[in-house]
């Protein structure tokens, strides 16, 4: 009886060993696989082929380690936003911000003065609590600038597009690409400033649609054949009051207003939903429109931002980003740099 007690006593130590050592050994393979499984759908979603194996695992690995931060930032405190494995998903955010950034700091702003002019706004007080120029038919749809750093053409074009139809009652799709081959003055899709957009369409007396010279999202040679006849122009631009988000209230109230702020963080990056609050600097480096503004049910007022990153980007194509901070300069500098187009 002693040796069936020992014998059945082994099998049993033994069988608990194997399992164990079975279990640890399909466990850590099977979150791998899980990644691994989830990253060739990604692919498939998104259209992305590589160029070869070695491009495959390379940029699998960013993708692991983004969807590790992602998971891990939604599982965690709930801070009023959320993150989401998006297109993004395998560029490092050096990658990213030198994709999807562009706007250039003007040396010569008059970052106190508005441009040195009066500022249009500054007796506005018939500023609604919440306002969305979405509804009022001054926005068009959300595009894509893809892999050219020409943030600053969508956020002016934008711009000009929405006072247009608030002069004009017409709301009219405008040429980006007209200004990134055009505007000799800005570098395309390695960078430009809003300010000067502006004035290049003050100078051609307008733009052109976007049905009749597209976007490409790379440079090209400016097609004059087409840019003859402009549909819609301005009169002249101004600067919003620099570190003022009342200033900056008192114009989104009016019109949509181009805004530089520092927008290719890991925030940024993978920004989904809610009204974003994380961390960032004031190293203005990307180029948003901001088309209207609100409060959520719980009390946190909002701005909200128009970007070029797609429909497949934030909330549609949208962000919403906490206003009123305690800092001048807004948070991630959004009230430091903007200015909108007068006609």
């Amino acid at each position: 009886m002693a040796k069936q007690y020992q014998f059945s006593f082994l099998t049993s130590a033994t069988l608990l060993v194997i399992i164990i050592s079975v279990s640890e050994t399909l466990c850590r393979p099977l979150g791998e696989e899980h990644l691994l499984k989830q990253h060739e759908e990604w692919m498939v979603i998104h259209g992305h082929v590589y160029k070869d194996a070695a491009e495959k695992a390379k940029r699998y690995e960013i993708f692991k380690e983004n969807v590790k931060h992602i998971n891990a930032f939604n599982n965690g405190k709930d801070v009023g936003y959320k993150l989401a494995v998006n297109k993004f998903a395998d560029l490092t955010n050096a990658e990213f911000h030198a994709s999807h950034a562009g706007y250039k700091r003007r040396p010569t702003r008059v970052l106190s003065s508005g441009n040195a002019k009066p500022f249009k706004y500054v007796n506005f007080t018939a500023i609604p609590p919440v306002l969305d120029w979405r509804t009022r038919k001054a926005v068009t749809s959300v595009k894509d600038q893809a892999d050219c750093g020409c943030c600053w053409a969508f956020s002016a074009v934008a711009a000009v597009e929405g006072i247009t139809m608030i002069k004009k009652e017409k709301l009219v799709p405008l040429s980006v690409q007209e200004l990134v081959d055009c505007d000799n003055n800005e570098n395309g899709c390695w960078g430009g400033h809003v300010d000067r957009a502006f004035e290049f369409i003050i100078s051609k007396g307008g733009l052109t649609t976007e049905a009749d010279y597209p976007y490409q999202a790379d440079d090209g040679t400016c097609n004059t054949a087409v840019t003859e006849n402009p549909v819609d122009s301005i009169t002249g631009n101004q600067d919003v009051p620099a570190n003022n988000e009342k200033a900056l209230l008192q114009a989104v109230a009016n019109q949509p207003v181009s805004m530089g702020i520092e927008g290719t963080g890991f925030g940024f990056q993978f920004y989904s939903s809610g009204v974003f609050s994380g961390s960032c600097g004031t190293n203005i480096d990307h180029s948003v429109t901001a088309v209207g503004y609100g409060k959520t049910s719980g009390g946190t007022k909002y701005w909200l931002l128009k970007n070029s990153w797609g429909t497949g980007w934030g909330e549609r194509g949208y962000m919403r980003i906490q206003r009123d901070m305690n800092s001048k300069a807004g948070l991630c500098g959004l009230a430091m740099e903007n200015s909108f187009p007068t006609a």
